[in-house]
């Protein structure tokens, strides 16, 4: 937790709640592998700086995430750099940790903890962020913001939503566990950063206060029938066509035109439409923009699972904000995801006005409406790019379904 970013007033307030009542750093083990040997060493050889405790030759330590055991060969100690060499080839990698075997710190992919915002730009509950954390780099989504900290008088108060200078009580999910220890127990384990994923800005600065019980208890389960057997009992090749665009743009009619084109040729398909969805699965949303994010991780979800059925699946959403894109097309494997961008002009979209709904947002009955009063952020490099202006619903979709046959 080192950096400029740290030197302003309120986040060191936040830093020093949990250390005035540390009772201080857990004496066992605890060493963040910045770097790694090379060559024959690559598996036996890490250094960083100590988090916690010592090390010495002949100290039997686990090595975290993975939970392998091993022993310690030499040591050597060059200012605050510790470098080890292991009696055991155990595929170390930046960012594991060794700790001391017999009293290692948890592992865990979710989390509560309190979270102090610095972005301009709120933060959304369902969002990705990169979350840094001793040498450790995973993606992070808040799932829920369980109450506000009045800065104040600490009144707890519910929100959706967190400005910057804002504290709240949180739930964390990681992409991947990660190694730590509660705030108050160990500084270096338990705090953390938010980055933004595009541009790496700082957004937030937290303290893990525990792990959630369902991060231990919920386990995948391993099932003998893969997306591979599925395709193939399909003879297809299963994937995600995700249409974007302005409410209005032809997404819908394209999409619907497509999957009539794919079913006639013996494809199973499903299309999933952003009203149709509204009408059950996200019938509880609104369209605020944590609403919309919490839209778009649903549907990204379902899809996930349709390809994994080993069908072909069309998405046709709105789909403003390019990180929930982003975050939907990390959730497949390469390949499998297309990003359409049906690109028609606002002028255009508000002239056909099918629905009747750019005349409302315009008279202020309509708020949050895409390209009035909330924004919409157009791909910057989509697989496929339709210029409605230029080619009729037909055309767009044979343009679409040409593309995806060059694939």
């Amino acid at each position: 937790m080192r950096g400029t970013h740290f030197s302003h007033p309120l986040v060191q307030r936040f830093l020093a709640v949990a250390q005035a009542d540390a009772a201080g750093a857990s004496a066992a083990l605890r060493l963040p592998l910045q770097h790694v040997g090379q060559g024959d060493l690559a598996t036996r050889c890490g250094m960083g700086t100590l988090a916690a405790g010592t090390v010495q030759a002949g100290d039997a330590v686990r090595v975290l995430p993975a939970g392998v055991q091993t022993r310690v060969q030499t040591v050597q100690v060059a200012g605050d750099t510790v470098t080890v060499t292991l009696a055991d080839d155990v595929a170390l990698q930046p960012g594991a940790m060794l700790v001391a075997a017999e009293a290692p710190p948890e592992v865990a992919d979710q989390f509560a903890a309190r979270l102090l915002w610095r972005s301009e730009r709120a933060m959304t509950p369902g969002r990705q962020y990169l979350m840094q954390m001793a040498c450790q780099e995973v993606t992070a989504t808040i799932t829920d913001i369980k109450y506000r900290e009045d800065g104040c008088n600490g009144i707890q108060i519910p929100a959706k939503v967190l400005a910057q200078d804002e504290t709240a009580f949180v739930n964390l999910a990681t992409s991947t566990p990660v190694v730590f220890e509660p705030y108050e127990v160990n500084q270096v384990l338990g705090g953390f950063v938010l980055l933004d994923k595009q541009t790496h800005e700082l957004v937030g600065v937290g303290r893990i206060e525990f792990a959630l019980r369902r991060a231990s208890n919920v386990h995948w389960q391993a099932l003998e029938v893969n997306k591979a057997a599925r395709a193939a009992h399909k003879q297809q090749r299963p994937r995600c066509i995700w249409f974007t665009g302005l409410s209005g743009s032809g997404k819908s009619t394209i999409a619907n035109l497509l999957e009539k084109r794919l079913h006639a040729e013996g494809r199973h398909t499903y299309l999933l439409d952003g009203d149709n969805v509204r009408h059950g699965l996200n019938r509880d949303l609104g369209f605020t923009e944590a609403d919309r994010v919490e839209n778009i991780r649903r549907v990204a979800e379902v899809a996930r699972l349709m390809v994994d059925a080993g069908l072909v699946v069309l998405v046709s959403f709105i789909s403003p904000f390019r990180s929930e894109r982003r975050m939907a097309r990390e959730l497949f494997a390469e390949g499998e995801f297309v990003e359409v961008f049906v690109d028609t002009p606002l002028e255009e979209c508000e002239r056909r006005d099918v629905k009747g709904l750019y005349a409302k947002a315009r008279q202020g009955a309509l708020k949050n409406f895409t390209g009035i009063d909330s924004p919409y952020e157009a791909p910057q490099a989509p697989e496929v790019h339709v210029r409605t202006t230029h080619l009729s619903p037909a055309e767009a979709a044979e343009e679409v379904l040409q593309r995806l046959e060059r694939r």
